[in-house]
């Protein structure tokens, strides 16, 4: 957990306090920052420990293990090895395999990323209500007179885009402050959740609230998730919570000593992002009994007299709230007192949420923009798509952008049922999209190491065989969590959701194709 700290030791650099750099670019204690609030997510540790237990670290370390850790090597490579391509991920795999290859997995992953935009556009403010009100109560928020939460939740995302784009168009300054403070925030909320949690256990005499044993490790106490089916839809949830790392691809050539820093940033934040899920799903047995909690309503919600359903959606606030109330008891507050310290528990984590997803927005809002339109040629665009302000931001291509997700939260919010139901497939259809990149990136790491012409500054995969087996390993685990992703609404019935999850990927293959082709006529390649 003392490594998880390190990344605070270069807040005052970030900020300006120290010294001033004479360069803008990212240092390596604000990659490290941007990185963990990409891609760590803290909801995904009361969610595992909800529907698995302690059975959901076994699993976690898994997929760290067979995705995530040699995945984060691979990028780290082609990171250091591509150092000054602008292009990210797109930059790597053209000159690993070839542009239309390149283009095809970029597209794919770029046009997933417009649809996560609206979403947690939308769903940004559920945490900010529970910091100020420590409840969820935006389905009755009515600003601006409108007649539902619905309206006014796209109006405030609207703006909410506005906003992030005119400061990120500022340059990477602002976005690196930003980055920064929602990755200290989500840092902070984890060291209180292990020490929380470690001073419960010593208060305890060494006795946690979800008893330890052999079979608690392996078995899930929830009911719904005993059967191999259920196993395997968790497995495919512990290997998503881990995606995302593609994104800082597109900010190498912005990385101060990248052949250096780049892959030592995606390191570190690789095996401090496992080792953090695993010890904060340990933690939350010390002060959550999941029968007393989860499945009674005891604790907290007892305590308080809430009988609210535990829900994916609530299950972290209802988790911190408890936690909260348990230390609180544990050092002989009074009842009313413990009760106050579970709702401000609560109201931190609703805040420091909140800031995770501003700072995951600025990088996002920025980077695969970056990567989709400073990689691929410039003459699969309009020429003002390449023009950048006075702060080297491709401003045009930002504008475009935000405008194609404002329209989406506007149709949505405001075109009633049918607008819903066409969301509903718009995120089904990039439900495989987002992930089957990863495949596409692997696959790329094939030609990169055989390739002896690309000079290779930063060597983890020495050895032929090892590296071999690694780029099978991660392209079988990513294969398995897409596929089963695609057959497991079909297996509850719901082949509708099937149907658009197969139908995403091969439309952006098809857009993408049809693109590129152009291009090629319009350029002579073809």
């Amino acid at each position: 957990m003392a490594i998880i700290l390190r990344p605070l030791n270069y807040l005052k650099e970030v900020f300006g306090v120290a010294e001033k750099k004479k360069t803008s670019k990212l240092t390596l204690g604000a990659l490290i920052l941007m990185i963990f609030t990409s891609v760590f997510g803290f909801t995904n540790i009361p969610r595992a420990f909800f529907l698995m237990g302690y059975a959901s670290i076994f699993w976690y370390v898994l997929a760290a293990v067979t995705f995530f850790i040699p995945y984060a090597f691979m990028l780290g490579e082609m990171g250091a090895a591509f150092g000054e391509a602008k292009g990210g991920i797109y930059s790597w795999m053209e000159k690993s395999v070839n542009a239309k290859f390149a283009f095809i997995g970029t597209f794919m992953w770029f046009a997933s990323y417009i649809i996560w935009m609206v979403n947690v556009g939308n769903g940004i403010w559920i945490p900010l209500s529970n910091a100020i009100f420590g409840v969820d109560k935006t389905q009755s928020w009515t600003f601006f007179g409108l007649t539902n939460g619905v309206q006014t939740l796209g109006i405030l995302a609207i703006i909410w885009i506005i906003v992030i784009t005119f400061v990120t168009s500022k340059g990477l300054d602002k976005v690196k402050k930003v980055t920064s403070i929602g990755g200290s925030a989500i840092t902070l909320i984890n060291v209180i959740l292990f020490l929380g949690g470690l001073l419960i256990l010593i208060l305890k005499k060494g006795v946690t609230a979800q008893p330890i044993t052999a079979k608690a490790f392996f078995q899930s106490p929830n009911e719904s998730y005993t059967s191999m089916i259920q196993v395997f839809s968790f497995v495919v949830f512990a290997i998503f919570a881990y995606g995302g790392l593609e994104v800082v691809g597109g900010l190498v050539d912005e990385t101060e000593n990248a052949k250096v820093n780049f892959p030592k940033g995606l390191a570190i934040s690789a095996i401090v992002i496992a080792i953090g899920y695993a010890i904060g799903i340990f933690m939350m047995g010390t002060f959550t009994n999941w029968d007393f909690v989860f499945k009674t309503g005891g604790g907290f919600a007892k305590a308080t007299g809430s009988n609210a359903e535990v829900t994916l959606g609530n299950v972290a606030y209802i988790a911190m709230n408890n936690m909260g109330y348990q230390l609180g008891l544990a050092l002989h507050m009074s009842h009313h007192a413990a009760i106050q310290v579970g709702i401000w528990l609560s109201r931190y984590m609703g805040l420091s949420m909140f800031l995770a997803l501003t700072g995951a927005f600025f990088t996002l809002i920025f980077s695969p923009l970056k990567t989709i339109i400073e990689g691929t040629p410039a003459e699969l665009w309009p020429k003002s798509f390449a023009k950048k302000n006075k702060h080297n931001m491709p401003v045009n291509a930002m504008i475009v952008q935000a405008a194609i997700v404002i329209v989406i939260i506007a149709f949505v919010a405001f075109g009633g049922k049918s607008a819903a139901k066409f969301f509903e497939i718009l995120t089904a259809m990039t439900n495989v999209s987002m992930t089957l990149p990863y495949l596409f990136v692997a696959f790329a790491f094939f030609g990169f190491k055989k390739d002896n012409s690309i000079e290779k500054p930063f060597t983890i995969y020495k050895g032929k065989t090892f590296y071999k087996f690694c780029v099978w390993m991660v392209m079988f685990t990513v294969g398995f969590a897409n596929v089963f992703t695609i057959i497991q609404p079909a297996i509850d019935g719901n082949l509708g959701q099937t149907f658009w999850s197969i139908a995403g990927p091969v439309f952006f293959t098809v857009v993408a194709l049809i693109m590129f082709n152009r291009y090629e006529k319009k350029t002579g390649l073809k």
